[in-house]
């Protein structure tokens, strides 16, 4: 649609719209007197609406005998459409009221992907305990994408690592997760527990790909030993890259799973210090519903105990 043609469209809908509830109730009733007393407004404010509306559209909408009125066939077709728009704005209304509502509303909230085999399940089991009837509108993708959808109203709340510093937006550390190098359980290094990040300089390693927060972390803490990683493989989902590392492809730093997997050991880093903060992020500035606030409020109540500590297997 032309910018012209959009303008044109918008400046005849702030015209109409104001009216359609009282061309509705006039066409309902076939008299002014019983509509404006529906309403609550003055007759006389009433009968100049709708010739108001009629001049604007340069339709003749009613046949008019003393205070009774019948719709004529362009008022009927007019009716039919007004009719739909009222009940669009009237299920508008309801959706948006029921989704602040604090006993069943809606709450959008994202997360990592690395985060939902427990934690996310656990959060919103703990919380459904309290709050049972409130609804959740789960986006499950990586960090920077999460943001994006943050700042188009899209998401109320996310879980997010690393930390975003961006002026559009509030972000709070809930936790810190260790990162282990997970090699091959026939790797060199898999009679190992722990190890120093640089020992692991002339490997191959599988990482996820660039944009993702538990890339720019890796890529951080192979700087901070003193190297930079050779990549095989650039991938969407740890789990995948867990599975690689199984089939010998290379090494990788991950969080723990939520299940061990067979074929790699998992090695404890020492130096450095290789963790990755959790925090929860939203818009800075953005009202919360009650839902929305009741949970923001719950998870801030988590800090320190949001992601268990796991020992890595023997």
């Amino acid at each position: 649609m032309s910018t012209n043609r959009y303008e044109e469209d918008m400046a005849v809908t702030r015209l109409l719209a104001p009216r359609l509830a009282y061309f509705t109730a006039v066409a309902r009733h076939e008299h002014v007197t019983r509509a404006a007393h529906e309403l609550g407004v003055p007759q006389s404010t009433l009968s100049r609406a709708m010739v108001r509306l009629e001049q604007d559209l340069g339709v003749t909408l009613f046949a008019r005998k003393g205070r009774t009125v019948a719709l004529t066939t362009a008022g009927r077709t007019f009716l039919a459409s007004a009719e739909r728009a009222l009940d669009g704005i009237a299920r508008a209304a309801g959706s948006v009221q029921e989704d602040a509502d604090p006993s069943f509303g809606k709450v959008a909230f994202g997360f990592l992907h690395t985060l939902g085999p427990e934690t996310v399940p656990g959060l919103i089991r703990a919380f459904r305990a309290d709050h049972p009837r409130v609804r959740f509108s789960l986006v499950q993708n990586y960090g920077e994408a999460m943001l994006e959808k943050l700042r188009a109203g899209e998401l109320d709340l996310c879980l997010t690592s690393p930390l975003p510093d961006a002026p559009d937006l509030v972000a709070r550390r809930l936790d810190e997760q260790r990162l282990r190098l997970v090699v091959p359980d026939d790797h060199r290094l898999a009679v190992r527990k722990r190890i120093r990040l640089a020992e692991a300089a002339e490997e191959t390693f599988v990482t996820l790909e660039a944009g993702y927060g538990l890339r720019r972390i890796t890529d951080d803490l192979c700087a901070e030993a003193g190297f930079t990683p050779k990549v095989a493989f650039e991938g969407e989902e740890a789990e995948t890259l867990r599975g690689l590392v199984a089939a010998g492809l290379g090494v990788a730093l991950l969080p723990p799973p939520a299940v061990p997997r067979p074929g790699v050991v998992e090695l404890t880093v020492t130096a450095p210090r290789a963790v990755r903060q959790i925090g929860v992020a939203w818009l800075d500035g953005h009202p919360d519903t009650p839902p929305v606030a009741e949970f923001k409020r719950f998870l801030l109540s988590r800090r320190g105990r949001l992601i268990p500590e796991l020992e890595p297997p023997a």
